[in-house]
């Protein structure tokens, strides 16, 4: 059996991925798991602290800490997982004790590079060195380091020191026969159906799309906003504030639409693109950061330039009025999604990953004690 820590962050599109790993780690007899939701929001007293109610490294790191220590009273651990490296910057002293393996989705002057979208400021010299130290120590801390996608560990190598040996790409991903149309899709000269899912409607682009969509749009054609963010309703404009992740309301949107759309500004790897692609949706999305790995230009979807609403509309407009293609690439977006972002799959190689690193700890130990027996 292996006893397994799983720290995971709890904001935004993590908090999808925690859910997807809770359900599909169980699935292996020999884990058992113990789950440490680090919260985002500072709460009761300790949420007045100064600093720690304000950054949110010292909130995790912190609170990661304290987690670790209360479960290893009762609970050896065999190893740690922490997602994303924001809580293991404070609790590098159990990157030492356990075997560890670090996940993230961006590096630190990766987020920085799309932080103006986040709403994200860099500060001082001295404190983005501090920071990068922080960081960089603790990459080299961790036994293994997961990243989502290959622009990620581009990041590490090149920024951080991190040697590529080191480094695993396992993206996160939907559980592919969940999402899966329950009918083909087929060719249909109509009406279409486009989608957008995305809690930020700004920062995901949804204010350029509406723009994009005014412009093309044909009698019938809707487009359906699955957002946080207070939209007014216009003719073929439809807003769902009320939709949750994973919930079979948004599955019945997805297949029930034929283009999905998410012209975002600022993103590392959205896993709507997943969901999208397993639900057999074309995809219009930005070349941003890791999103041309999953939406590959001409092959399982368009990309634009981010803010360009005038190349957003010429590819929507594309895809309306080809049926063929959107169901070309639509079919090919699910072949590339199920190959490479199932969240079963990739779970397991997960679990893989963190039992040969046990495995190897447990051998080192049991070599040791022989060595130290022997006359």
């Amino acid at each position: 059996m292996y006893d397994i820590g799983f720290v995971l962050e709890q904001s935004l599109g993590h908090v999808t991925h925690t859910k997807n790993l809770q359900v599909n780690v169980p699935l292996d007899p020999q884990i058992r798991a113990h789950w440490g939701l680090i919260a985002f929001d500072p709460s009761g007293i300790a949420g007045k602290i100064p600093i720690y109610n304000s950054n949110w490294s010292v909130r995790a790191g912190l609170r990661a800490r304290r987690y670790l220590s209360v479960l290893t009273r009762h609970t050896p651990l065999d190893a740690v997982f922490f997602h994303t490296q924001v809580p293991a910057i404070l609790a590098q002293g159990w990157l030492r004790k356990l075997p560890a393996i670090v996940s993230l989705d961006a590096t630190p002057l990766q987020y920085d590079e799309l932080g103006k979208f986040y709403r994200h400021e860099t500060g001082p010299a001295w404190v983005e060195k501090v920071k990068w130290r922080l960081n960089r120590d603790c990459y080299a801390q961790a036994r293994k380091l997961v990243v989502w996608a290959e622009w990620t560990k581009r990041g590490l190598v090149k920024d951080y020191q991190v040697p590529e040996h080191k480094i695993t790409v396992i993206p996160p991903g939907v559980t592919v026969s969940e999402w899966k149309r329950p009918n083909p899709r087929g060719d249909h000269a109509g009406p279409v159906k486009i989608l957008f899912v995305g809690a930020d409607l700004e920062r995901k682009g949804g204010l350029n799309l509406i723009d994009a969509f005014n412009a093309i749009r044909r009698s019938g054609d809707e487009l359906h906003l699955v957002t946080k963010t207070p939209v007014e309703t216009e003719p073929g404009v439809i807003v769902h504030n009320d939709m949750e992740p994973n919930s079979q309301r948004l599955k019945s949107l997805y297949h029930a639409s034929d283009i999905f759309a998410l012209p975002t500004f600022g993103d590392c790897l959205p896993m709507v693109l997943s969901e999208a692609g397993a639900a057999g949706m074309a995809i219009v999305s930005t070349e941003v950061a890791a999103i041309p790995e999953i939406v590959r230009h001409g092959e399982t979807g368009l990309t634009v330039p981010p803010g360009n609403t005038r190349a957003l509309a010429d590819a929507i407009r594309q895809l309306v009025d080809d049926s063929e293609l959107r169901q070309r690439l639509g079919q090919q977006a699910t072949v590339h999604v199920a190959r490479n972002y199932d969240a079963t799959d990739n779970a397991r190689r997960l679990i893989d990953l963190l039992k040969c690193e046990v495995d190897l700890t447990r051998k080192k130990h049991k070599q040791g004690q022989s060595t130290a027996s022997s006359p």
